[in-house]
Formats: structure tokens, C-alpha cells, sequence
């Protein structure tokens, strides 16, 4: 499948990557406004993994610096949207009318209308559309989500997830809320996404926290609420400007068992009572390779992308949005009707 990717920042970077080791997969071209990136010139880049740019080989590719110029060329079959987070319902839509199949970074979008919006238009045309909700195919989270869903640990009583990271610094648009949606839909959209996947919709959603743009603080302590589960805790955000190094962890209590992760050197653990510490088995893959593979193998079968279905993208779009607004109303608990 012919795949162009719009957008060289730092996950269009990731995601060339990736795409290298996609038998299925060629690259055709790529898209940025900037000329000096279609040079292959990713040196400048940044993203909050710590990966430095680096010079690329893009003499094989196309290069365009318009969308629009790019969604008429016949050859491309799908693309690969990379693009700050208020041009990802937009593009979508026109990639989609452009009769391409389309991978999107995550978030979706920015709210709920817009994401129904691209449900919509991916219907109509008869193209696959997928979020990369990268979380769901990271082995760590994978194999946390083999666990419970295989009823070994029994109900689970407490649940979280937090993710934080310096204020990313690299746009102009990073500390605009209407174009980035904060540290909530830059972060923590992964792990609303991923309690969904686990859980279910919750009755309600809560949060706390601290948004001071200014000062790069972006925080907060949301709680989706269960009637079987004590509590399910997502927290994070940007911490400040500066150095502060990105992380990610979970700690799930079940009936049998607590399963721990932190991305500094403590990986997946089940510990139950009175046995030894346990190792979860890992697949032996790249997340980022694993869901672009999965988009791949939807487009080319037509079949929805089932590991990462965009109206569960969708959901988690909304979910994160119910935090944000119970933020701004001091923790007060918002009924999570979708």
C-alpha cells in the first residue's frame, strides 16, 4: 500500500521510522510546509521521548508542501496524518473526501463533534479510518490489558495511570489550549483511551488540577467512576518549562493480585500474595511499528482497524474533554452520557 505522511515534526519522524520496516507499506512522499524538512533535514525536531532529529533519506519520496496538492496525486492510497492536534479533524476530512484510508495522531481531535464528523465522513467514503492510540499496542500496556481481560486477577478494585513530561517548547501552537487541547489531550488521552479499552465507559468523570499556560503547567487528577471499582485514577500533565523527563506508569489492584509498571527501569510486574514477584511476558515489538502494521493489514483487507476502532478514539476524545470541563468546574462530578 502506498502511504504518504503529512507532517515531519517529531512523530512523523517516528512514524517514517516505523514505516521502513513495513514490508506492506511503501512511502511515496511526504508533506510539510517547510522546505528545508523535505530536504530529509530532521535535525531541528523535537519530542518529549528524548530522540534527537536526524537526516533522513527522502530522494525516494515525493515532496509536497501543500495537503491539497498531495491528496490529488492518484498514487497515494493512504495517508499518514502528523500534524499539530487542530489540523487532525480537518485534514482527516479532506483526505477522506480525497478518497485516501486514513491514520491520524492521536487525539482524534479536539471535541466530540469533530470526532463524530470524521466517523462520518470515513462512512460516506468507504475508507478506513484509524487514531494512533498508540497505548494499545506498547507491550507493556499490552500485556496489562491480556491479564485482566483473562480473569486471573479477578475483579479489579483500584486502578492508575499517570504520564507527565516537561512543557513541550518546539511550536508556537504547543501553548495555545484551542489548538493543543493542554497537557490532557497531548498525555493523558492515551490513558483515558486505554481505561476505556479496559473498562468500559464509566457513569461519571471528575478531575482537579492546576491549568497555567504561562508558567508551562498543565496538570490534573481526574477520576473515571465505576460502580465495581473503587477508584480508576488518571493523572499528569506538563509540569513546567525546562527539563523534566517524560514517564509513564500503572498500578492495577485485583482481587488476586497487583500488577505495577514504571516506564524508569521497573517493568510489568504481577505481584500476588505470598508469592514471588512475577514478570509479565512482553511481545517483542515496536509499538509504533505494531499499529501502523494494523492500519496496513485493515486497508488492505477493508476491514475496520478492530485493535484501535476510531469510535472507541472517538469516546476517549469526549471522556477527556468531560475532565477538562469538570477542571474548570473544582472536581465536580460530570455524568459521562455518551
Amino acid at each position: 500500500m502506498k502511504i504518504a505522511v503529512i507532517g515531519l515534526g517529531f512523530m512523523g519522524a517516528v512514524h517514517l521510522k516505523a514505516l521502513a520496516h513495513i514490508a506492506k507499506a511503501q512511502v511515496v512522499a511526504v508533506v510539510d510546509e517547510d522546505p528545508a524538512r523535505l530536504t530529509g533535514d530532521l535535525s531541528g525536531i523535537q519530542g518529549n521521548l528524548g530522540r534527537p532529529g536526524e537526516r533522513m533519506d527522502f530522494s525516494a519520496y515525493k515532496k509536497y508542501t501543500s495537503v491539497e496538492e498531495a491528496l490529488r496525486d492518484p498514487e497515494i492510497e493512504a495517508v499518514d496524518i502528523c500534524l499539530p492536534t487542530h489540523l487532525h479533524a480537518p485534514v482527516t476530512i479532506q483526505a477522506l473526501r480525497a478518497g485516501k484510508h486514513v491514520l491520524v495522531e492521536k487525539p482524534m481531535a479536539l471535541d466530540g463533534a469533530q470526532a463524530d464528523q470524521m466517523l462520518a465522513e470515513a462512512e460516506k467514503a468507504g475508507r478506513v479510518l484509524m487514531v494512533a492510540q498508540v497505548l494499545r499496542f506498547m507491550p507493556q500496556y499490552e500485556a496489562l490489558e491480556e491479564l485482566v481481560s483473562s480473569g486471573r486477577l479477578g475483579p479489579v478494585h483500584s486502578a492508575f495511570f499517570r504520564r507527565r513530561t516537561a512543557t513541550p517548547t518546539w511550536a508556537a501552537w504547543e501553548f495555545d489550549p484551542a489548538k493543543n487541547g493542554g497537557g490532557v489531550f497531548d498525555l493523558l488521552v492515551h490513558d483515558v483511551d486505554f481505561c476505556l479499552k479496559l473498562f468500559g465507559l464509566p457513569e461519571a468523570v471528575s478531575s482537579v488540577g492546576t491549568e497555567a499556560m504561562a508558567k508551562g503547567i498543565d496538570m490534573v487528577v481526574g477520576e473515571l467512576h465505576y460502580p465495581h471499582i473503587g477508584n480508576v485514577t488518571i493523572t499528569g500533565g506538563w509540569h513546567h518549562i525546562g527539563e523534566y523527563p517524560f514517564s509513564m506508569e500503572y498500578t492495577v489492584i485485583a482481587e488476586r493480585g497487583t500488577v505495577d509498571y514504571h516506564s524508569d527501569n521497573r517493568p510489568p510486574a504481577l505481584y500476588e500474595s505470598q508469592k514471588p514477584k512475577e514478570l509479565l511476558p512482553l511481545k517483542d515489538h515496536d509499538g509504533y511499528q505494531a499499529e501502523i502494521e494494523h492500519f496496513v493489514e485493515s486497508c488492505l483487507s477493508g476491514t475496520p482497524p478492530a485493535r484501535c476502532l476510531p469510535e472507541e478514539s472517538a469516546r476517549a476524545v469526549k471522556v477527556a474533554r468531560l475532565m477538562m470541563d469538570s477542571r474548570v468546574k473544582k472536581g465536580e462530578k460530570v455524568p459521562c452520557s455518551l
